[in-house]
């Protein structure tokens, strides 16, 4: 099962009665503009016999097809897979070939003679669209990611390298009968490429042009949700190979075409299941937890508007389930974890975004014309000739930049290719999966899944789009450098560096400079416990100098209310204030108090994990300022402990929710409530404590 390329000393004459054994199969909707002109192409190379199958058109498709000779059928009930399906019913004697095109003219015809040379060669013959710059140029960019994504997951899954999905392909007539095909819709394609690879075929792909459609409206790749759903039906058919693969009782037994193997079990069929997903707790083969993730996630990803939350939390709720499920799994294959992760985080890119992000473009916007975020909020009357027609969903318009000066490097960046909230989203989402990656690496998809597969970070990164993956890429690199099996002062280097530039990105990464400079201290290396605060703070330095002069460097606005004394979930500063009422309004003492817990911790952790995980456990327990998206802080380091108080927060941080909720009924006092506040923080605080003073026993190792 190997890819060649194209030999050009192989014979391109192939005689008429070679033709007649080829049967070409043309699923039409509403291609009425381009059917005729394909045919005539068709029929101009010796094609005779060609099935056009009519799935549904309002058009004259049917009538175009028949004035020019195709045998035309009728198939009402929607989808791809069932258009082909059903014309592969009846077929006539002398048919060993079958060759599957679309009819909308973006398939170069004139490639077919390379199909004929290969049929001594191979059983499946695919056009890659993919291998020319045309081809790659047609293609949106969602279909070339999404192409790329399948044939990657086929790769894991199924050891067989792929390029592309095309439609142009020629089949053995026979190998296809013992396919028995059981998809109708969109994942046809796939379906028909695994089922190659676990028959052992004989597989050619080469290059193809591919142009982009002569006429019509392109039912999948012409809409964003139609790409989306494309996307969701190949990763799903993929699951369901993949569980049939691991379950050979679940594949097909039966050779015949016409009784063809539907995709729902039989009684037999699903009491197989049921043992085996029991079992599935320890060695999963997880389609139905992955199946509860993703319809939850897609149900989410249609959401986003303040009066929607009630619905939102119903779409957490199904996310949860299949979360949940996985805490116990001791195994997990690569190509459910990325394929769960990166489905999941395609879902939610439509979603309505947290009016952050629109703070994120303005400020790269007005870097990108001369003017510094720093010295003027968004409300200045000299940036009015720059607003944009989004400028009104900036929150906090009167308050300068609080984000450090490495994310105003970022944001002036993106906001230079372009101030759009997918693009954004995107770069937010490709630093959430690098971390993934890292994750994965380190302690194995099992365990990874826990931030990978976790709904507070699906919702915050890929959802409502806060940068914080940004800041957290480089602390777990800094992380794993720290604790590298040999510590030397390059690793304690690299880490430093990594918690420079997670600080420039967000503020908070800052303390954990102090710490990292302890280890070499103990050891009496002076040099080095010194010079790494100095390379820690370097990408701070270099890139806060273009927004400071000699007279001012405003990098923090801590004058204004929303620093220095906003409250909303917080949960240390709320109880204090219920016994001294002026603490209420001073943020600052908090940071005071905060510095004395860290002293403590300093003196009390011999690792950076330890350290850095019980460091933003106290951050938040004593933050006055809390969102929803800040307990996202915690999840890398739990995939180390499994700490069982981030699990759960990752559910009761949704509690914060309600805020916006109330919100859009009128009620703008943005403050939880006690009971609020105790259902957010409770799981925390008890499944923290539980982490802590559990048995070392049972504690899992913190890397593989």
């Amino acid at each position: 099962m190997s890819l060649v390329a194209l030999d050009p000393t192989l014979q391109m004459i192939v005689s008429p009665s070679d033709l007649d054994a080829v049967l070409v199969l043309i699923p039409v909707r509403n291609e009425a503009e381009t059917i005729g002109d394909v045919l005539k192409v068709l029929q101009n190379q010796g094609l005779k016999r060609i099935r056009v199958v009519d799935n549904g058109s309002t058009d004259a498709s049917a009538a175009i097809a028949q004035a020019h000779g195709a045998e035309v059928i009728r198939e009402p009930r929607p989808g791809y897979g069932q258009a082909c399906w059903s014309g592969l019913q009846n077929l006539p004697n002398g048919v060993h070939w079958i060759l599957f095109c679309d009819g909308d003219g973006s398939d170069d015809l004139n490639e077919l003679p390379k199909f004929w040379q290969y049929r001594e060669q191979a059983d499946l013959i695919l056009g890659d669209r993919r291998a020319t710059a045309t081809g790659r140029k047609t293609l949106s960019p969602v279909q070339n990611f999404g192409n790329a994504l399948a044939t990657t997951l086929i790769r894991w899954g199924w050891g067989h390298r792929y390029h592309d999905l095309g439609p142009l392909r020629l089949i053995r007539r026979d190998a296809l009968d013992a396919m028995q095909m059981g998809d109708r819709g969109f994942g046809w394609t796939v379906e028909m490429q695994v089922r190659a690879i676990e028959q052992g075929l004989r597989i050619q792909e080469f290059p193809v042009q591919y142009r982009p459609r002569q006429g019509g409206r392109s039912k999948i790749s012409g809409t964003i949700s139609g790409c989306f759903q494309a996307g969701v039906i190949i990763l799903s058919t993929l699951a369901y190979l993949y569980f049939q693969r691991a379950n050979p009782s679940q594949n097909p037994t039966s050779n015949t075409l016409n009784t063809p193997r539907e995709i729902s079990p039989s009684p037999a069929s699903s009491a197989s299941i049921r043992v085996h997903l029991r079992s599935g707790f320890l060695h999963p083969h997880p389609i139905l937890p992955s199946t509860l993730l993703i319809l939850g996630t897609a149900a989410m990803g249609q959401l986003g508007h303040s009066d929607q939350v009630p619905q939102l939390w119903w779409s957490v709720a199904v996310m949860g389930a299949g979360f949940i499920w996985s805490w116990r799994w001791q195994s997990l294959s690569p190509l459910w974890f990325w394929g769960v992760a990166i489905a999941t985080r395609l879902l939610l890119l439509p979603m309505e975004p947290n009016s952050d992000i629109f703070r994120y473009m303005w400020e790269g916007l007005i870097q990108n014309a001369g003017f510094s975020p720093y010295h003027l909020p968004p409300s200045a009357e000299i940036l009015e000739p720059l607003r944009p027609g989004w400028w009104f969903r900036i929150n906090h318009a009167d308050v300068s930049a609080i984000y450090p000066p490495v994310t105003q490097l970022g944001f002036r960046l993106l906001a230079w290719i372009s101030p759009s909230v997918l693009l954004f989203k995107l770069s937010f989402v490709a630093a959430d999966l690098a971390v993934c990656k890292l994750l994965c690496d380190r302690f194995q998809p099992h365990r990874a899944l826990l931030y990978a597969w976790n709904p507070l970070i699906l919702y915050s990164f890929a959802g409502t789009g806060h940068y914080d993956s940004w800041f957290l890429l480089p602390l777990v690199l800094a992380w794993f450098a720290a604790e590298s099996l040999s510590p030397t002062a390059q690793a304690f280097s690299r880490s430093a560096l990594g918690i420079g530039i997670s600080a420039g990105l967000k503020w908070i990464s800052l303390p954990l400079l102090g710490f990292l400079a302890v280890f070499p201290l103990r050891k009496g290396k002076w040099k080095l416990a010194l010079g790494i605060p100095l390379v820690g703070i370097l990408p701070f330095v270099l890139s806060a100098l273009p927004y400071c002069d000699s007279a001012a460097c405003p990098l923090v606005p801590v004058s204004s209310g929303f620093v220095s004394s906003d409250r909303s979930a917080e949960w240390v500063p709320y109880l204090l204030a219920q016994v001294a009422p002026q603490l209420a309004t001073h943020n600052i003492v908090y940071g005071l108090l905060l510095g004395i817990v860290l002293l403590g911790l300093m003196a009390r952790s011999n690792t950076f994990l330890g350290y850095a995980e019980s460091y933003f456990f106290a951050l938040l327990v004593l933050s006055p300022i809390i969102h929803i998206w800040y307990f996202t802080w915690l999840v890398p380091f739990a995939v180390a402990t499994q700490n069982l108080g981030t699990r759960l927060v990752s559910f009761s941080a949704f509690v914060y929710l309600v805020l916006f909720y109330r919100q859009s009924l009128g009620d703008f006092s943005w403050a939880l409530t006690p009971a609020e506040r105790t259902l957010l923080w409770l799981p925390l605080l008890l499944g923290w404590t539980w982490t802590r003073f559990r048995p070392s026993t049972a504690r899992p190792p913190t890397a593989q």
